[in-house]
C-alpha cells in the first residue's frame, strides 16, 4: 500500500497523463465517483442531493497552479458565481479554494486580494471560505495570508484554513489559529513530504491526528473533523463525548463518492457531516491524491468498470 500511495503520489503531477487522463473517456468515467462532473450547474445539483440527506457541502472548484494572472481571475468567477447561486438557491454549502488557483506562485499579493475578495463576498453572503493546504513549501505562506485576512474584523469567521496532522509543526500552527479565533478543519495530509518535516508512519500521523482532535474539539470555535478513518471518528466522538462536547460544537468532514454509509450513519446518529464536493475540467491532480490517501479506492473503481 505505501508503494501504491507514492506511486499515485507521483502520478499527480505528471502532466502527460493529466492530458491524457483529462480528455479521455474512461478517465472521466472513473474519476465521476469523486468529482461532481465538470461545470458549476453539476455541482450545484450535487449539492442540493447532498442537502436533501441532511448534510452540509463544501463546494471546490478544482484546479491549482495557474499559469498566469488571467487565469487565477478566472478562477475566482467561478467562486463569485458559486457564491451568488448558493444564496440564491438557499444551499447549505460555502466554498474551499487553493491558493495556487488564486496565483499564489505568481505573486502573493495577487491571491491575497483575490483571497480578499472572495472573503469579502462570503461576508456580504453570510459565508464562509475554506483555504485549502497545498505542499508544506506552501504552509507559512498559506497560514499567513489567512491570519491576515482574518485579522479584519468584518472577515471574522468568514476565513478558515486546513491543517495536515502529518506535519510535526501542526500542533504550534493549531494553538496558533485557536488563539486567534479561526476555524479549523484537520485532515491527515495527502502529499509527499520529507521525514524531517512530516511523520513518516500512519501509525504516528494516526496518534497525532487524535490529539489534534482533541485539542480542536476542546476549543470555543467551531471545527472541522476530516477523515473517513473509522477509528479516528471513533476517537473524536469518545473525547467529545467524554468531555461534555455537543455534536453541534463540530462537524465531521468527508469527501464526496467516499463512505457514503458513514456519511449517512453519522447523520442518525445526530452529527454534523459536510460532504467536500470537488467539480471541474482539472480533475486529475485531486483525483490521484484520494487514490493515494486510500488506495482499496483503486481495486473499487476496477471492479465497478468491469461491471459497466
Amino acid at each position: 500500500m505505501a508503494l501504491l500511495r507514492s506511486s499515485f503520489i507521483a502520478l499527480s503531477t505528471n502532466q502527460t497523463m493529466r492530458r491524457f487522463s483529462e480528455r479521455s473517456s474512461i478517465g472521466h468515467k472513473l474519476s465521476s465517483r469523486f468529482v461532481a462532473g465538470t461545470e458549476v450547474e453539476d455541482a450545484l445539483r450535487v449539492t442540493e442531493q447532498i442537502n436533501k440527506q441532511g448534510m452540509l457541502v463544501t463546494l471546490d472548484a478544482l484546479g491549482e497552479s495557474v499559469t498566469n494572472e488571467a487565469e487565477a481571475h478566472k478562477s475566482a468567477e467561478i467562486y463569485h458565481e458559486l457564491l451568488d447561486a448558493i444564496a440564491a438557491r438557499k444551499l447549505k454549502a460555502n466554498i474551499s479554494v487553493k491558493l495556487t488557483q488564486m496565483g499564489l506562485e505568481l505573486d502573493p499579493e495577487l491571491a491575497f486580494k483575490i483571497a480578499g475578495g472572495l472573503t469579502e463576498h462570503c461576508r456580504t453572503m453570510g459565508n464562509f471560505l475554506r483555504i485549502d493546504m497545498e505542499g508544506s513549501h506552501l504552509t507559512q505562506v498559506t497560514l499567513d495570508l489567512v491570519r491576515h485576512l482574518h485579522a479584519r474584523e468584518e472577515y471574522r469567521g468568514h476565513i478558515g484554513i486546513v491543517i495536515q496532522a502529518y506535519l510535526y509543526r501542526s500542533e504550534a500552527d493549531i494553538q496558533q489559529l485557536i488563539d486567534d479565533g479561526i476555524r479549523v478543519r484537520l485532515c491527515k495530509g495527502a502529499y509527499q513530504e520529507p521525514p524531517a518535516i512530516a511523520f513518516p508512519k500512519k501509525l504516528d500521523t494516526d496518534t497525532n491526528y487524535v490529539r489534534l482532535a482533541g485539542i480542536l474539539l476542546s476549543s470555543p470555535i467551531y471545527h472541522g473533523i476530516a477523515t473517513h478513518d473509522e477509528t479516528m471518528i471513533a476517537a473524536a466522538k469518545s473525547y467529545a463525548q467524554t468531555h461534555g462536547i455537543k455534536p453541534e460544537h463540530f462537524e465531521f468532514q468527508m469527501l464526496y463518492g467516499v463512505r457514503r454509509d458513514l456519511q449517512r450513519k453519522l447523520i442518525k446518529e445526530g452529527y454534523n457531516v459536510r460532504v467536500y464536493v470537488p467539480f471541474g475540467r482539472e480533475w486529475y491532480p485531486y483525483f490521484m491524491r484520494r487514490l493515494a490517501e486510500r488506495p482499496a479506492n483503486v481495486f473499487f473503481l476496477a471492479k465497478n468498470l468491469l461491471r459497466s
